[in-house]
């Protein structure tokens, strides 16, 4: 009971240190901690203007009117939201649209109920506006400016439309919000805008009792200027909305010079992943709208509306009755095309689960209520739709990092998004071979520098791991042959004829990927089986590793038998800290003989039986981490002395770092962490920052050498129609310098060494808690992974275990998507996650790593 408690005391710390810590994200790209959701019982839109003073607001007023004044339904509620408002209290948007629509409504002798308010703004604003109450406030935060006006025009005994009007934030000066910011206080960070207009969002008609399923409801959430003027931050509102991505109409603009305005704003916003679904523009005389529904090839409707009038003192009422079909218009097509977006939303499950054949996956464990439904992603979030008692989108942590491949949080997910649509509108697709272009020698330099520094000269390019794999044992093997005098003899001879059997030296737990050759250099497994892999022989001398881990706040070596010897100290298995198990000086430990002793024999075995014809051709590993076996660390100082017996004996080393590459764990490469390099090494995955497939295998010269010669067929007869495209090698070579460049990447640190290194991103008292949990049988931490294994009776352990099941549906409840390796559980960021954004998921899985033993308790008690 008192250790329980001191459990609960510590994580109500950690909560604490939490809320209070001050988090900066590079261009204050802060994303919201509390997960956002966004209810969609109703449409709700954005309004986007390709510049400023083009008539978002008139558009605004013109959608309240066709939707509140329509016969269909006296219980409607129309709420416009202005989150940013300058030139305030003279500019008011939302009091322009609140007025407009009273006065529209008197017009046409309609009922409406309607209110106007105006939360937040700059002390200038606030003083300007209501001088008597904030006169003698200094403050340079937001005041609460707490303004309501309403109107009611009833009739006795009806239900009139009601019409909510809010501004979030004012400042007094008509400039960009950042300007105004920057020059009367009252800064704002993108995520509490972004919370903040969420709130609104959700109460503003859900507290109305507008009812599900009868388009009773509707939303507007207006931008201030063009879709690429700056919020308050900095951040351009294109950017800054992002995490909500609204479905939205651009005002463009009909005057002179207008159609490139528009149709540029129009491509930065689906360059960002937003739907448009219509473009209004005001009738200049021009028929801008021509060019621009060619452009569009009928994919956006365009509307026109009649000339706005230009005297101030027109009150636009015969303007808004001229244009009442134009609107009408726009607002069916909205509302059909968010019909049509919750039909598809709420058939993917079933459809996906008639016509995918998923991958790893039992499809019978997978009913359609079970099926994720991902609607989009920012950063290092999903953008997940569910449906309890009401339809929503709601945000989940990305825990698998998209099975290992992603890095890229907002910013560098557009920039990515851009770079490639400018490599596919330069380059399209054109072959490798005998050919050189921008993307790919840039890539390749970028490699040989980075992973392949000091080792590497050259960069073979495939299109995804298990295929970077097949292609460096072909190196190795070739070399290994080579160098034994078996290439020769079999040129001499037959070339056809086998007279080696090469084999590899690997490692039991690994996964090398699952083309069948690389199967062959991995040990027998559930994937390898005759049920997965009828052909499979597993060519190779597999050795059990020791692995390395933390349980009750310890660091062990685990070891097999094999390794066994009374020799041994605690201090040779057992360790302070992580980073001690890296440490060079082990290698004179009495550990490093016993490794050292029992690979030199494995290795005798094959060299002193020639009459077998079995070879050990190369070595190959995953360093570090084995991923697909386990999320096991393996004890470095093994590895290496893997990489010197084999060293000694003139065989190849490939490290398969397919997952461990590119600041994985920590380090750009994993040898760093060896402290030994390979002779080929294989990369995937992280290398494009997980945006789209693409593998390269480096290698020294001396294995290129050993495939040059005055014939074709010595040279390397391998290669894939997608070898090196140019768009896979832009989204490298920006992600490989966006993930070490400090001012890009906030996590990158310098040691005194001037070697560079992820910041520690998981908190290291929590980590010590979790890894002394009852139902925690082992831990694994290592720069962007954190790794916790479950006890587990043995037939309820291993990859095939559903015992997780309950622990994994709890974490998704709670914004953690997350896919177990059987009973191991795994939660991984990107290079450029904050390492409270990490503290945050680790909390979560604390809390409902309780709930699922308390669960787990009660099972076994009954």
């Amino acid at each position: 009971m008192l250790l329980r408690r001191h459990h609960h005391h510590r994580l109500f710390r950690l909560r604490l240190l939490l809320l209070n810590h001050h988090h900066h994200h590079h261009h204050h790209q802060s994303q919201p901690f509390s997960t956002l959701t966004i209810p969609l019982s109703h449409p709700t839109y954005i309004i986007w203007s390709s510049n400023t003073s083009l008539g978002k607001t008139l558009v605004s007023t013109g959608l309240s009117s066709s939707f509140l004044h329509s016969p269909s339904s006296s219980s409607k509620k129309f709420l416009y939201l202005k989150p940013l408002q300058t030139g305030f209290p003279t500019d008011s948007d939302s009091r322009f649209l609140f007025q407009k629509l009273s006065s529209l409504s008197v017009r046409r002798n309609l009922p409406l109920f309607s209110s106007n308010s105006v939360l937040l703004s700059s002390l200038p604003a606030a003083k300007s506006f209501k001088p008597n109450e904030f006169s003698l406030n200094e403050s340079r935060e937001m005041c609460e400016l707490g303004f309501y006006e309403e109107k009611k025009g009833l009739e006795a005994g009806r239900v009139a439309p009601e019409l909510v009007s809010e501004t979030i934030y004012a400042w007094e000066g008509a400039l960009s919000p950042h300007l105004a910011a920057e020059r009367e206080g009252g800064a704002v960070e993108d995520s509490e805008l972004v919370k903040r207009l969420e709130t609104r969002l959700k109460e503003g008609l859900l507290e109305g009792g507008v009812e599900r399923g009868k388009l009773d409801g509707f939303c507007v959430v207006e931008t201030a200027g063009g879709v690429a003027s700056p919020g308050p931050s900095g951040t351009l509102q294109c950017d800054l909305y992002r995490p909500l991505r609204f479905p939205g109409v651009l005002v463009g603009d009909g005057r002179l010079g207008g159609i490139s305005g528009t149709i540029s704003a129009y491509e930065s916003l689906k360059l960002r992943g937003y739907d448009v679904v219509a473009i209004v523009i005001e009738d200049h005389g021009l028929i801008n709208e021509v060019p621009l529904k060619s452009y569009l090839r009928s994919r956006v409707p365009v509307f026109v509306l009649p000339p706005i009038p230009q005297d101030p003192s027109n009150d636009l009422m015969e303007w808004f009755d001229e244009s009442c079909n134009v609107f009408n218009s726009l607002k069916d097509i909205m509302l059909e095309a968010y019909l049509e977006r919750m039909q598809r939303l709420n058939q993917m499950p079933r459809k996906a689960g008639d016509v995918f054949w998923w991958p790893f996956t039992q499809h019978k464990l997978v009913p359609p209520s079970t099926v994720t439904v991902i609607d989009s992603r920012c950063g290092e979030n999903f953008s997940v739709y569910k449906v309890q008692n009401k339809e929503y989108i709601t945000q989940q942590f990305d825990a698998c990092a998209s099975w290992w491949t992603q890095g890229p949080d907002a910013t560098l997910q557009t920039e990515l998004a851009r770079d490639m649509g400018y490599a596919a509108a330069r380059f399209g697709h054109v072959m490798f071979p005998e050919n050189v272009y921008e993307p790919a020698l840039e890539c390749a330099e970028l490699l040989l520098d980075g992973v392949g520094k000091g080792w590497a000269t050259r960069v073979y390019f495939s299109d995804n791991g298990s295929t970077a794999i097949e292609i460096a044992l072909k190196m190795a093997f070739r070399k290994f042959s080579s160098d034994h005098g078996i290439l020769p003899e079999l040129l001499k001879n037959n070339p056809t004829e086998i007279c080696t059997e090469l084999m590899v030296l690997a490692l039991k737990g690994s996964y090398h990927g699952d083309t069948l050759g690389a199967m062959e250099a991995q040990a027998p497994s559930s994937f390898t089986g005759f049920l997965q892999q009828p052909w499979y022989t597993g060519r190779g001398l597999f050795l059990d590793p020791p692995t390395v881990f933390m349980h009750n706040g310890k660091w062990t070596v685990s070891l097999p038998e094999v390794f066994h010897s009374a020799t041994l100290k605690p201090e040779d298995t057992t360790f302070r800290s992580r980073d001690e198990i890296f440490l060079k000086c082990r290698d004179e430990s009495n550990l490093a003989g016993l490794y050292s002793l029992y690979v030199s024999q494995q290795l005798s075995q094959y060299s002193t039986l020639p009459e077998t014809n079995k070879q050990i051709g190369a070595l190959i590993m995953e360093p570090i981490i084995q991923g697909a076996g386990g999320m096991h660390m393996v004890d470095p100082l093994f590895q290496r002395t893997l990489v010197n017996e084999c060293r000694h004996c003139r065989i190849p080393v490939i490290f398969d770092e397919v997952f461990t590459g590119f600041w994985r764990l920590g380090v750009e490469s994993a040898a760093e962490l060896l402290g030994c390099v390979p002779d080929i090494a294989c990369f995937a995955k992280l290398m494009t920052g997980g945006i789209i497939p693409l593998a390269a295998t480096l290698a020294t010269d001396a294995i290129f050498d050993s495939f040059t010669g005055d014939s074709k067929l010595k040279a390397l007869l391998h290669g894939h129609s997608y070898s090196a495209h140019a768009m896979g090698c832009t989204a490298a070579a920006k992600s490989i310098k966006w993930f070490k460049d400090p001012n890009t990447n906030l996590n990158i640190t310098s040691e005194k060494s001037q070697k560079i290194l992820l910041r520690e991103l998981w908190d290291a008292e929590l980590v010590q808690q979790i890894s002394s949990h009852p139902s925690v049988s082992r831990v694994v931490t290592l720069g962007t992974l954190f790794v916790l294994e479950l006890q587990a009776d043995e037939s309820d352990a291993g990859y095939a275990s559903l015992y997780t099941r309950s622990l994994v549906q709890l974490l998704r409840e709670d914004g953690i998507y997350t896919r177990p390796l059987g009973n191991v559980i795994y939660v991984m960021c990107g290079p450029c996650t904050s390492p409270k954004m990490c503290t945050l998921q680790l909390l979560k899985l604390y809390t409902k790593l309780e709930e699922f033993t308390l669960v787990k308790t009660k099972m076994n008690i009954n």
